[in-house]
């Protein structure tokens, strides 16, 4: 199993869910307004009235072998929405319960 960690921006929550959906991954949890600054550029997403943009993240586990196709896909959005912001972050996961 693989955990898979996403921050984005807001305005991509839909689109973000869109292909959660699509691949018919079910289980996430979904964290709304988090703040946050990348790590090459872009503007930061801190909901201030300099910087009034906000992030959300999603952590889904899933099979090893769905990985590389939500990748495609958030890769594929992110290309068509750089600015935006769009990371994940991939690692082995157990499940303990």
């Amino acid at each position: 199993m693989k955990t898979v960690f996403i921050t984005y921006n807001q305005a991509l929550t839909e689109k973000i869910e869109h292909i959660l959906d699509k691949l018919a991954i079910r289980g996430y949890t979904r964290w709304p307004q988090v703040q946050g600054r990348g790590t090459k550029d872009g503007e930061p997403h801190q909901g201030t009235h300099t910087w009034p943009a906000m992030n959300e993240a999603i952590i889904t586990v899933v099979e090893e072998d769905r990985v590389a196709g939500l990748l495609e896909h958030l890769n594929h959005l992110n290309d068509k929405a750089e600015m935006q912001g769009l990371r994940a972050f991939v690692w082995e996961a157990e499940i303990g319960v």
